[in-house]
């Protein structure tokens, strides 16, 4: 896909910020938070702004630029015995986008989100300025940095604390699931034994199986019984063709969701192995977009609020299944008490993520479901978003008008932007 702009790449990210309307990292958003709002956009991109400035191996302090990416960051720490506090479904991401993104992981739970392990920031503003930020200096700009999607400055730098492991490897627990109302007493229970738990789950099942799936759940294997790891370690797989439009369809998609379900035998089954297929299952085959066609997909990932009930997450399953997205990856995790980012999506509740390939229903699909999200008190997250309308956005976003307040204290030009914020907030 091309992009209009143009894109800027300097190892001093402050001299290639200065004037941008909107900075990124590896392009990874699923919808148009990293996409530039006008072609005239400047677009200042921080992957070559990826050097270690500091550590402290006592604390665990780390300081870094924002484009160091969270792959290149495991490679370097993990055999040192340190990894990030929170991690999303994949390494692909650099540190900036985990700040401006909020990013939550399968420990939310237990540890909210990134932005609740972040220290301090350093950003361009708008008008040019260099500042630094914490929890306690600048902290309206430091809440707003985390989680709003870089529409508040430019992140230049990131200082955050790591966690120490005992190994790099993950003990694991799965068990098959039946249907959804069991599967939310089994993530309720795991949550409770695991810092680490997730569920993939059947979108596309119905009657009494509805929502059924697979739960995980993993912690760090202590070192003396750690696994040894491979001595050769294999390449990721690509996923080599464009698959023709409507290869992925319902009947594939519940074929694949069927196999997956069998494929995990019942009761539970524990195992212990490297701690990258645990985290980033996904990034063992690269382009596996294209398995979605030359349209693309979405993924629409919202959070119910726990006060709805386990009623609401079966009402939203049924309008789930009843659409016409086809889709064998469905993820469903259970999120602890809100963040302190202003725009940070998890509330406490249960998070639902399923990809949908963009069909010409994509919209009317996604303006369904956003209607029942918003009768619960939930919400979407940003940075999966693509399809979701202004005006469902406010109302399912009470937090939005202190966004807008201080993005018209520190940004009073709009000079900041992205195709996301020109759709959702009025730039």
């Amino acid at each position: 896909m091309s992009l209009p702009g143009r894109e800027v790449k300097d190892e001093r990210l402050e001299r290639a910020s200065e004037g941008a309307a909107l900075a990124r990292g590896l392009a990874r958003s699923y919808g148009d938070a990293s996409l530039p709002a006008a072609a005239g956009d400047k677009l200042a991109s921080t992957v070559l702004a990826n050097r270690l400035l500091s550590f402290n191996p006592e604390s665990g302090v780390l300081r870094a630029e924002s484009g160091l990416s969270l792959a290149e960051l495991n490679r370097i720490f993990m055999p040192q015995g340190w990894f990030t506090p929170v991690s999303p479904g994949t390494q692909f991401v650099t540190l900036g986008g985990m700040v401006a993104s909020d990013v939550h992981g399968k420990n939310h739970h237990r540890d909210g989100c990134f932005g609740a392990h972040v220290l301090g920031l350093r950003v361009r503003l708008a008008e040019g300025d260099i500042v630094e930020c914490s929890p306690s200096l600048r902290a309206d700009l430091f809440h707003g940095c985390v989680g709003g999607m870089g529409l508040l400055g430019h992140l230049l730098e990131v200082e955050f604390q790591l966690r120490p492991i005992p190994s790099s490897c993950i003990l694991t627990e799965t068990r098959r699931v039946a249907n959804i109302s069991d599967f939310l007493d089994a993530l309720r229970v795991a949550a409770q034994r695991w810092p680490y738990t997730m569920g993939w789950i059947d979108c596309l099942s119905r009657g009494p199986q509805l929502g059924r799936g697979v739960l995980m759940a993993g912690d760090w294997a202590p070192r003396a019984g750690a696994p040894r790891p491979p001595r050769v370690r294999r390449g990721a797989l690509r996923f080599p063709i464009d698959l023709p439009h409507g290869a992925l369809n319902r009947h594939t998609a519940r074929a694949f969701n069927a196999a997956f379900f069998h494929a995990h035998p019942r009761g539970v089954s524990a195992s212990a192995g490297p701690a990258e297929p645990f985290f980033y299952p996904l990034d063992r085959v690269l382009d596996w977009n294209r398995a979605y066609g030359k349209r693309g997909f979405t993924q629409y990932q919202c959070v119910l609020p726990r006060d709805a009930g386990p009623e609401a997450v079966l009402e939203f399953m049924h309008h789930l299944a009843s659409t016409a997205s086809s889709s064998p990856l469905c993820v469903i995790k259970d999120c602890g008490p809100q963040g302190r980012g202003v725009l940070s999506f998890p509330m406490e509740g249960t998070s639902i993520a399923v990809d949908m390939r963009i069909t010409d229903d994509t919209q009317r699909v996604v303006d369904r479901l956003n209607a029942f999200v918003i009768s619960t008190g939930g919400r979407i997250y940003l940075t999966k978003d693509q399809f979701t309308r202004r005006a469902h956005f406010a109302a399912m976003e009470p937090r939005l008008e202190h966004f807008q307040a201080l993005r018209r204290r520190w940004d009073p030009q709009r000079r900041l932007r992205s195709a996301l914020s020109l759709r959702l907030l009025e730039d």
